[in-house]
């Protein structure tokens, strides 16, 4: 498996508040991991949030003893949101922080995928598939049938989730599992991706590419080429 990431402040913002890891080698009893992070919070805090919440999770994940992919992710997020409410607490400038967080890892030719608030992973192969599902306000609104699917990119409250680390606990996790073909690729993002490329136009570009390192970084330039307004994040890796 081949992988690479990405994390660019984009055009608009004074700070980058994404964090993103990836490991195509073994990180404790998993054979790799991906991760996407994406704050919220103050200058400082949505910054600390993510980074605080991916290396709470791999200090968790590189002691245990559990083998199992979904157990081990599920257990290791819930670790992370409990010491980021921790942090924020301690500090009133820390108050209210939070991030999102996507993370996953392929074991025995399945993707296992565990997501908290609205970063995504998709699956390209000749098509692309969003696995996770958006803890949005505008997913809700869409799924109730109270917002047309192709209005929810353009909504003022495209960016308000209603799922996310460092919130309250036990936190609420969502998690997939997908059989996997040779050649596959997988594709974890923060929203200064999703908002800025439609999913069309990131099939394509990573049709285009000849390896996950060009495809990322492609993907990076035309998010900021169509308005950059937000971090831009991307991990992408071929099966």
């Amino acid at each position: 498996m081949k992988t690479y990431s990405i994390t660019d402040i984009g055009k608009r913002r004074s700070a980058n508040q994404d964090f993103v890891y990836a490991s195509d080698q073994p990180v404790g009893n998993l054979s790799n991991l991906m991760i996407v992070a994406d704050g919220m919070g103050g200058h400082n805090a949505g910054d600390l949030a993510s980074r605080y919440t991916v290396e709470s999770m791999l200090e968790y994940i590189e002691k245990a003893v559990e083998k199992r992919p979904i157990p081990l992710l599920s257990c290791a997020i819930h670790h992370a949101n409990e010491l980021v409410i921790e942090k924020a607490r301690s500090d009133k400038a820390l108050e209210g922080m939070g991030t999102t967080v996507v993370a996953a890892t392929v074991q025995d030719e399945y993707l296992y995928v565990a997501n908290v608030g609205d970063s995504r992973l998709y699956l390209i192969d000749h098509e692309i598939e969003q696995i996770t599902r958006d803890h949005s306000l505008v997913e809700e609104m869409v799924r109730l049938g109270e917002l047309a699917r192709k209005d929810a990119r353009s909504h003022p409250d495209r960016n308000v989730i209603t799922r996310a680390i460092g919130v309250r606990t036990p936190v609420r996790i969502d998690f997939f599992d997908v059989k996997l073909e040779p050649g596959d690729k997988v594709l974890l993002c923060s929203d200064g991706l999703t908002n800025m490329l439609e999913d069309e136009d990131i099939l394509q570009i990573v049709k285009r590419c000849g390896s996950p390192r060009e495809a990322a970084q492609r993907l990076v330039n035309e998010a900021n080429k169509n308005g950059g307004k937000d971090n831009i994040s991307v991990v992408l890796a071929e099966f």
